[in-house]
């Protein structure tokens, strides 16, 4: 089967592509069970708004450091063995939650518990911004340039679908137990050690190189310093980035809170969450296509006008459910129409921003500059990380659900109209 899926593709290629799918199954898999761990935290453990925003920060805080792990990989002589140690030492923490009782949710026992999974779930992705980038070094040295966006995308597609698969058989499990993350989390801890031992079995050239001359931190302030000067003389990326901070708080502010709206408003059960992420992650996978044909054929700018646009309709539909609750119950599953159109344009944002994510920065600078690019794009990300889900959990605290978002609807139109008025001023410098 693989010979015909990829006739032309060398021996070397097919054998790296092998273990590519088998890490993508297994990696995708282990995302859709984490894709509930804010609700498993609310509901299962009785989380606190607070905690709920934490868990949500530490999944995009770790990025602020981007720049040092950056360059921990780039010194790193063996890439392979660096990227073993770091998923044993951020996955076997995982085994802990066997430990956990059944009633963990008691009053004596919770807020001890809380903290823990809190801790366990940080560490674990502690490990993204080496990992990453390790796999791409890993890939692009096994890969053709003709042959790596086919074969990634292959991968991917796998991927998705796995973690669709795994959302929901493990939101099903979830509603027969509540604590079912205790056994099924120990075991994730074996699957992320051993995919990431699958994938390092790909061969790539090994730099017999001594590392780097710059002394460690002398390199990491020069890579700060050089992010700076980017950012002062560059204005249309400049403008980028402002804009991504308005859209960015308005994302960060609403992801716990649309946790906490679920539990406490709408009162879903497991399989309902799993069913609404599943419906547009879907939408998103069947739309990716078509928005990456589009992405090379109109200015980024305005591509993120539509991107940021979804996601304010995604988040006005969302405060309409609190007004309009009209629902129908079919399997368990409860199904709120205006929810169902609110993710109708999520999924319409998923594989918008999908694409603007990856590729935006680029349009900015030259070929050889887009890792600089991209490497400033992911440490503003962790940037608003500090405030942006804790500023969306106060708001809801001194306020209301409602206040939330339409803070950050007005948040998303500033991101909108900070693109506009760039697009409009280059137009006029042009002349």
């Amino acid at each position: 089967m693989l010979k015909q899926l990829l006739p032309h593709i060398p021996d070397n290629a097919k054998r790296s592509f092998r273990y590519h799918i088998i890490y993508s199954i297994i990696d995708g898999f282990i995302l859709g069970l984490f894709a509930l761990n804010e609700f498993i935290l609310i509901k299962s453990l009785k989380g606190t708004n607070y905690q709920i925003a934490f868990l949500f920060q530490a999944m995009v805080l770790v990025l602020l450091f981007s720049v040092v792990l950056n360059e921990i990989l780039n010194r790193a002589r063996s890439k392979k063995k660096l990227i073993r140690k770091v998923a044993i030492t951020t996955r076997l923490p995982l085994l802990l939650l066997f430990l956990f009782p059944k009633d963990a949710m008691a009053p004596e026992n919770a807020h001890f518990y809380q903290l823990a999974f809190l801790a366990i779930i940080m560490v674990y992705y502690f490990a993204n911004p080496i990992i990453f980038p390790a796999i791409n070094h890993l890939l692009k040295n096994s890969y053709s340039h003709e042959d790596f966006g086919k074969l990634y995308g292959y991968a991917s597609t796998v991927n998705k679908i796995m973690m669709l698969i795994a959302t929901f058989l493990f939101g099903l499990l979830l509603d027969f137990d509540n604590s079912a993350y205790r056994y099924i989390y120990p075991f994730v801890a074996v699957l992320g050690i051993f995919s990431i031992f699958i994938l390092t079995k790909i061969d790539y050239r090994v730099n017999d190189k001594p590392g780097p001359d710059k002394r460690f931190f002398s390199a990491v302030w020069a890579s700060v310093k050089k992010m700076v000067n980017i950012l002062k003389g560059n204005k249309p990326y400049r403008d980028f980035e402002i804009s991504f901070m308005f859209y960015g708080l308005a994302w960060m502010a609403t992801a716990g809170v649309i946790t906490i709206f679920f539990d406490r408003v709408l009162h879903l059960n497991y399989s309902s969450v799993a069913f609404y992420k599943n419906a547009y992650n879907t939408l998103a996978i069947v739309l990716f296509p078509f928005f990456g044909k589009l992405i090379g054929n109109i200015d980024p700018r305005k591509f993120a006008i539509y991107t940021f646009g979804f996601m304010l309709l995604h988040l006005f539909f969302m405060e309409m459910t609190e007004y309009f609750g009209q629902y129908v119950t079919l399997f368990g599953i409860k199904i709120y129409f205006s929810l169902i159109i609110s993710y109708i344009f999520y999924g319409l944002f998923t594989a918008t921003m999908g694409l603007l994510w990856y590729i935006g920065s680029a349009y900015f600078c030259k070929n050889d500059e887009v890792s600089d690019y991209q490497s400033i794009h992911l440490s503003l990300t962790g940037v608003r990380a500090l405030f942006s889900p804790l500023v969306g959990v106060f708001v809801l605290q001194m306020f209301s659900f409602a206040a939330v978002f339409w803070m950050s609807i007005l948040s998303l139109f500033f991101a909108m109209l900070i693109m506009y008025v760039s697009m409009r001023k280059e137009k006029i410098m042009a002349r």
